[in-house]
């Protein structure tokens, strides 16, 4: 449901959170998150676009977050790369659903408001608070 450029922009931000504020090389950032170099480049601009992430050049240079990992959640990055769609008409054009979704239709917006709720409520930072053994990234 969420695409590949949404993975691998969580991947990237949570590594970032997890060294936070130190700038991270993109080519670290690659490595830990298991994405490919030239992809993670066009996510970050991304990011950097909708100021999740900042970018600086030069010695002692790199990416960090915009904002403490504690201000952001997981929905700010998905809608920075690939915001999520809400069901609002008939997707299959039914001009007398209009605006009216049927029951499959309209169970599905209601799933997709759900994931955007726990996304909302869910920073960067609660992540590393969980009580799971399994931290994001465990390869670090």
């Amino acid at each position: 449901m969420l695409s590949q450029t949404v993975e691998y922009a969580l991947r990237a931000v949570v590594h970032l959170a997890q060294h936070a504020p130190e700038p991270q090389k993109t080519a670290e950032i690659a490595a830990a998150t298991q994405v490919p170099p030239a992809y993670l480049s066009k996510v970050l601009q991304g990011l950097r676009v909708k100021e999740i992430v900042k970018l600086q050049r030069g010695i002692g240079g790199g990416v960090s977050l915009a904002a403490s990992p504690g201000n952001l959640t997981i929905l700010d990055v998905v809608n920075a790369v690939d915001p999520i769609q809400r069901i609002t008409t008939c997707p299959l054009g039914l001009k007398f659903h209009g605006v009216h979704l049927c029951a499959l239709h309209r169970r599905m917006d209601n799933a997709i408001m759900e994931m955007e709720r726990a996304f909302q409520s869910t920073t960067l930072a609660e992540l590393f608070a969980d009580p799971n053994k399994s931290v994001p990234l465990c390869n670090e």
